[in-house]
């Protein structure tokens, strides 16, 4: 009994320390964009859900919030540089980390969401300064730089992509000639890997990591092409014609059951994309040009995609099986989609906030409000951690209370 007792100790040890070492990622679970909540509320009060708090001191940014250490870590922009603020659960700011000059010409502020993974916080600026930050001290663990060390050239409104790391494993889009996508050792930042890929520039796109049982597949927008990279070797397996007027693709492709979707502003659309079962090729099943999110994001509930359409500012409902439009509503401006339970919820361009049925026979708006705290654009992604909705607007970060 005593033996079972200390291996059931060392097991629960090891548990907690793969936990806490566990990356966060972007919209959550492979960027997907959907969360679970004990006890959703079914709808909101009135005037809409609580605001248990609020942090008014972010500066400038388009970020989403991160949560690991029992701890919310955020970026801003202030003064010109780049900032990563930690606060407690209950916004409570504990610590501040200045990492480098933001992007401060058209649409100022921070563009990349931090990565975390225990004690190391991963920042990208939007000159493309990659850095990685020891979080008990401040310390600059390593730090490399796009543009004069991965001959990248920056582009239009800055690098926007948020780190994506698996294991020791960092993958970025620095866009150059030679290292267009590169995988690095997040300890070191020594180059594991680099692909030319089509040498095309980066296109503020979020990286997913597919795992199938044949290899781990790297699928990224770059300017022109979505590409599908070996995760392991860095050898270019496929790539897909996919440009838009501006080369500007920051919706992460949705992946489900051997589909790829993959969608874009500007009247471009979506394709859905059906990998080969080893992941080294693709063909083409279905395309659908009103559904061009420009920067949005979707969601895959049930076997249908939700989000919001750009030249057409409708939200729509796709079928992720023959891409048939099942609706398409005006009835809320064009913005973010995330899911929560098996609801849609939205956050538009003019900052309405609500919770849907995620119904493909049309939207069926349960609750909405209107988001008044922090300035400027709405465009960051809403995150749902521990019942609570997250949303950074500008200058705040808001906590909405959306469980029982």
């Amino acid at each position: 009994m005593k033996l079972i007792s200390v291996f059931v100790i060392l097991f629960s040890c090891l548990s907690i320390i793969a936990n806490s070492q566990e990356a966060t990622k972007w919209r959550g679970s492979n960027s997907s964009g959907i969360y679970s909540v004990d006890k959703l509320l079914p709808q909101w009060p009135s005037d809409g859900p609580q605001i248990i708090w609020s942090y008014d001191n972010l500066g400038q940014g388009f970020t989403s919030p991160v949560f690991a250490n029992n701890k919310i870590y955020i970026n801003g922009m202030v003064s010109g540089q780049a900032v990563l603020f930690v606060l407690d659960q209950n916004g409570k700011e504990l610590q501040q980390f200045k990492y480098g000059k933001e992007f401060d010409a058209s649409y100022p502020g921070v563009r990349s969401t931090p990565t975390i993974v225990g004690d190391l916080a991963y920042l990208l600026t939007g000159h493309g300064k990659l850095t990685c930050l020891e979080l008990k001290t401040g310390k600059v663990v390593w730090a490399k730089e796009y543009t004069t060390q991965f001959d990248g050239t920056n582009i239009t409104w800055g690098y926007t992509d948020a780190i994506l790391i698996d294991g020791d494993k960092l993958f970025c889009t620095p866009g150059g000639k030679k290292n267009n996508v590169m995988a690095l050792n997040r300890m070191t930042g020594e180059t594991i890997w680099s692909s030319p890929g089509l040498g095309e520039l980066s296109a503020y796109c979020t990286p997913i990591l597919v795992k199938l049982p044949a290899r781990q597949l790297l699928v990224t927008h770059t300017a022109n092409h979505v590409l599908g990279i070996d995760a392991t070797t860095g050898k270019l397996l496929w790539n897909f014609e996919h440009p838009n007027q501006w080369a500007v693709h920051p919706n992460t492709p949705i992946y489900s059951d051997g589909g790829l979707f993959v969608f874009s502003g500007y009247g471009q659309g979506g394709e859905k994309l059906k990998l080969s079962a080893d992941g080294s090729s693709v063909t083409k099943e279905w395309d659908i040009k009103s559904f061009d999110s420009r920067m949005g994001g979707a969601v895959l509930i049930d076997g249908y995609i939700y989000g919001s359409g750009d030249s057409g500012r409708s939200w729509q409902c796709i079928d992720w099986k023959t891409g048939a439009q099942k609706y398409a509503s005006t009835e809320v401006a064009k913005g973010v989609a995330i899911a929560a339970n098996n609801k849609l919820i939205g956050y538009s361009e003019k900052g309405e906030l609500f919770i849907a049925d995620a119904n493909p026979s049309g939207l069926k708006i349960i609750s909405k409000t209107k988001v008044t705290l922090g300035a400027e654009q709405h465009w960051a992604h809403p995150v749902i951690n521990k019942g609570v909705l997250y949303i950074h607007h500008g200058n705040s970060l808001i906590a909405y209370k959306i469980s029982e």
